[in-house]
């Protein structure tokens, strides 16, 4: 797709998201080819599973994942920002997940994923202080469904292709009245029953 794409995309590879020389030397080279950015998406992840509960996360995973799924959007949205700020949109989307809703908790109680939850809950409260600090920016907080990716699983949901649209779709019709918000993605169609605790109908995450 890049080969075929002429000018219109440009690979850049940054080797390490969660360090901050690695990102502004990525941002270094962008500003080769543009002076702005209209949207950003963080999205990193990493997960793992503890089926004995919270007290069996260990400090070094749980330090692992913390630095993959929510140090790597702070420095990363750090680092973009000036650009950001030159572009029109001035959108940043960061992938989270409603693993990462405390009001939803009751209705993840056997999922064991613990670590992972409390990065994304991490992740929620990075996108509201952002928006607070930025309220000519649209950032937000965006759950694309339980995916079957190497992360999700081949038990998951939905195929990636169908997360991936709703997504666009989400990051498309975007704007600034909806700065600060947690949205979960649209799938019409979507039946809760003998699916999980999953509804795919749109609108906004409870904190």
């Amino acid at each position: 797709m890049i080969d075929a794409s002429g000018d219109r995309i440009v690979n850049i590879v940054i080797k390490d998201v969660t360090n901050e020389d690695s990102v502004q030397g990525g941002v270094s080279e962008i500003q080769k080819y543009t002076s702005s950015l209209d949207v950003l998406v963080n999205n990193a992840g990493q997960g793992s599973f503890t089926p004995d509960g919270v007290r069996s996360v260990k400090a070094a995973d749980l330090r692992e994942i913390l630095n993959t799924n929510l140090v790597s959007a702070q420095v990363v949205t750090a680092a973009f920002l000036p650009l950001l700020e030159s572009g029109k949109d001035k959108k940043v989307i960061n992938i989270s997940s409603t693993l990462g809703s405390i009001s939803r908790i009751p209705l993840h109680a056997k999922t064991p994923t613990h670590a992972y939850n409390i990065t994304k809950a991490g992740m929620n409260m990075l996108t509201a202080l952002y928006a607070q600090d930025h309220e000519d920016f649209t950032f937000l907080a965006v759950s694309p469904g339980w995916l079957k990716t190497d992360l999700g699983s081949q038990s998951a949901d939905l195929p990636v292709e169908v997360g991936v649209s709703s997504l666009k779709d989400i990051i498309l019709k975007a704007d600034r009245s909806q700065n600060g918000k947690f949205l979960n993605i649209h799938v019409p169609g979507w039946k809760k029953e003998e699916k999980g605790p999953e509804v795919y109908e749109g609108g906004e995450v409870p904190w």
